[in-house]
């Protein structure tokens, strides 16, 4: 039970530091997060090539 209460207490600490992202924020993440989609993506779709290729 003490564990819980101490977890329970550590994500209100947490909760109470966090702060909304400004817009230029969210925008930089979001443009970081559809890059390294896309490269994922490219890196599969490039593997799918070579394997039916041989």
């Amino acid at each position: 039970m003490q564990k819980l209460k101490s977890f329970i207490v550590q994500c209100v600490r947490v909760w109470h530091i966090l702060k909304k992202p400004t817009k230029q924020e969210f925008l930089m993440i979001s443009k970081i997060s559809a890059l390294g989609i896309l490269a994922i993506g490219l890196v599969g779709f490039l593997i799918g090539i070579i394997m039916k290729m041989f």
